[in-house]
C-alpha cells in the first residue's frame, strides 16, 4: 500500500513540477508562404492560455487561440474558449504530446523558445474584466457569461482578448511587451486586430492592486479616459 501511494505522490509532484516548468511565455518563427516571417507568441499562466500569430515585421494580425488547459508530464490538453481560425473548436478539448528542454519547448512537432517564466510581472495570470468607474463610481460586472474580456500576462508580454464562448464569436485582440515599474503599467503594442497602424504604440496607464483585483486607470489607445477592474480569473 505505501508503494502504490509513493507511486502516486511521485507521479504528482513530477506532473506539478512539469506544470510549473511550462509557466510563462513561448515562441516560435516561421515563413509563411510569401516569405513573410510569422511570430507565435504562447503565454501559459498555470490553467490559461494563449497563442496569438502575426507578421513580425509589420505586427499584422494574423490570428489567436485560446482557453483553458491542463498539463500531464506528457500531454497538454488545451480547451478552446476562442479560435480565429476554426471557431467550430471552440468547447472542444485537444491534446498535444510535449516535452520540455532547458530552455525549448517540443510541443505537437514544433520546437518553442522560452521568453519568460512568469517573472518579473506583479501581474502575471489571467484576468477578466470586472467593473469600469463612471461618474466616480465602480460599476461592477458579472464575469460568469459566454461574453467576456480577458487579459493573459506573463513576465513581459500581455494579450487582450474579447470573444463569446456561447456563439463562438471573437470580436478583437491586442498584445506586446508591458513593464510594471513603481505603480506604471507600460505596454508596448506589438499586433492589433483592429487597427495595424497601433502597431509600434506605447500606452503608460497607473496601476494597483486592492484586494486581489487590479484597477486599471489612464488614457486608452484613442485617448480617452478609462479606469478599469480586472479579477483574477480562476477555473
Amino acid at each position: 500500500m505505501k508503494k502504490v501511494m509513493l507511486l502516486v505522490l511521485c507521479s504528482l509532484t513530477g506532473s506539478i513540477l512539469a506544470a510549473q516548468d511550462l509557466l510563462g511565455a513561448w515562441t516560435y518563427t516561421e515563413s509563411s508562404d510569401d516569405g513573410q516571417k510569422v511570430e507565435h507568441i504562447l503565454i501559459l499562466t498555470g490553467d490559461f492560455f494563449s497563442e496569438a500569430f502575426f507578421e513580425k515585421a509589420d505586427g499584422k494580425f494574423l490570428g489567436t487561440k485560446g482557453g483553458s488547459y491542463a498539463a500531464t508530464d506528457e500531454n497538454i490538453e488545451f480547451t478552446y474558449e476562442f479560435s480565429t481560425q476554426h471557431p467550430e473548436t471552440v468547447g472542444e478539448m485537444e491534446s498535444k504530446v510535449y516535452k520540455l528542454g532547458d530552455v525549448n519547448l517540443q510541443l505537437d512537432g514544433t520546437t518553442w523558445t522560452h521568453v519568460d517564466d512568469g517573472t518579473p510581472g506583479d501581474l502575471f495570470g489571467a484576468w477578466l474584466i470586472s467593473g469600469r468607474k463612471r461618474d466616480g463610481e465602480i460599476v461592477k460586472r458579472d464575469t460568469s457569461g459566454p461574453r467576456k474580456t480577458m487579459k493573459i500576462l506573463s513576465g513581459t508580454r500581455f494579450q487582450w482578448i474579447a470573444y463569446n464562448t456561447e456563439t463562438k464569436e471573437f470580436m478583437g485582440t491586442g498584445g506586446g511587451t508591458y513593464t510594471t515599474i513603481d505603480g506604471k503599467y507600460i505596454e508596448n503594442i506589438g499586433f492589433f486586430s483592429r487597427d495595424d497602424s497601433r502597431v509600434g504604440a506605447s500606452l503608460e496607464f497607473n496601476y494597483e492592486l486592492k484586494e486581489g483585483d487590479w484597477h486599471h486607470s489612464g488614457l486608452s489607445s484613442k485617448g480617452d479616459p478609462i479606469y478599469e477592474v480586472w479579477s483574477k480569473r480562476k477555473l
